[in-house]
């Protein structure tokens, strides 16, 4: 049997129950290891699940599925993911690998980011697409996602917007060498994400167009969700880009039309009240 069992988002003990029964009676345990993280290290979890833990690169999943896959028809063998395993990033490849190979699977569900965005008060069925914003290079700074984000909010929908990691990543120099050296983590903050959709706001401008989001537009910040020490704060894009929500992982959301129970519970978070309530009031229903 292959397990896809969620972890949650905060540390060792956010696994299930079902979860953690099924990982101590796996012969190999693989931790995936590039599309998040919890706010603890490998070693915590192992000391917790009482399991040796083997770290699954991107390279790994993508490219040598098959020794995940080893063997899982005569034992045992768990994938952890932190939040859900089909939340931000699905692992439907390996889903569809071990049913080719005659190989069961159960999925264990766990708490994502995609859900856990409520805990600033928005509703999530007032959410539309989910982006994702990259890191810019001096060479590439594509604006896709923010033709997503305007249609959103042309319909009244707010944005979840996940922000990039770099896990395991080789400079062009390391790659094109074919050296196995890699770049430090790098973990987009909301700071960095609200500094390109402003230099986006002006680009379209200086083409001649009112975007749809603007300096003022009512965005809320967060960091480490499902964590003792989680942040939420709320305020304009522009304030987004200079509030101080600590250390990773971040996301970012831009609202869209707000119903009033949603705006008060904004309030709770805001960095200041007063232009918050200046912006705000404009978008609700």
């Amino acid at each position: 049997m292959l397990y896809l069992v969620g972890l949650g988002l905060g540390d060792a003990k956010d696994i299930t129950v079902k979860g953690l029964e099924a990982v101590r009676r796996c012969r190999r345990v693989y931790l995936e290891a590039y599309t998040s993280v919890l706010t603890v290290g490998k070693e915590a979890l192992e000391e917790f699940y009482g399991r040796e833990l083997i770290l699954a690169d991107r390279e790994t999943v993508e490219q040598e599925a098959d020794s995940i896959l080893k063997e899982a028809d005569v034992c045992d063998v768990a994938f952890l993911v932190v939040g859900d395993p089909f939340g931000a990033t699905t692992h439907s490849d390996l889903v569809l690998r071990a049913v080719k190979l005659g190989i069961p699977y159960t999925v264990i569900h766990n708490a994502s980011i995609m859900n856990a965005v409520g805990c600033c008060g928005l509703q999530l069925y007032n959410f539309g697409e989910t982006v994702s914003i990259v890191f810019w290079t001096d060479t590439w700074k594509p604006e896709s996602f923010f033709d997503k984000i305007k249609k959103n909010r042309q319909n009244g929908m707010h944005t979840l917007c996940l922000l990039d990691i770099k896990v395991k990543e080789q400079s062009l120099e390391n790659l094109m060498k074919g050296r196995k050296i890699y770049e430090p983590p790098r973990y987009m903050s909301v700071n960095q994400a609200a500094e390109q959709l402003l230099a986006i706001i002006q680009n379209r401008r200086l083409q001649g167009e009112e975007p749809e989001i603007t300096e003022n537009t009512v965005c809320v910040g967060l960091a480490r969700v499902g964590a003792p020490d989680q942040k939420i704060a709320s305020g304009t894009l522009y304030q987004m880009s200079t509030v101080e929500l600590g250390g990773p992982l971040h996301s970012l959301i831009i609202t869209g039309t707000m119903h009033p129970l949603e705006l008060e519970m904004l309030k709770l978070f805001s960095v200041d009240s007063s232009s918050f309530e200046n912006n705000a009031f404009q978008r609700t229903t």
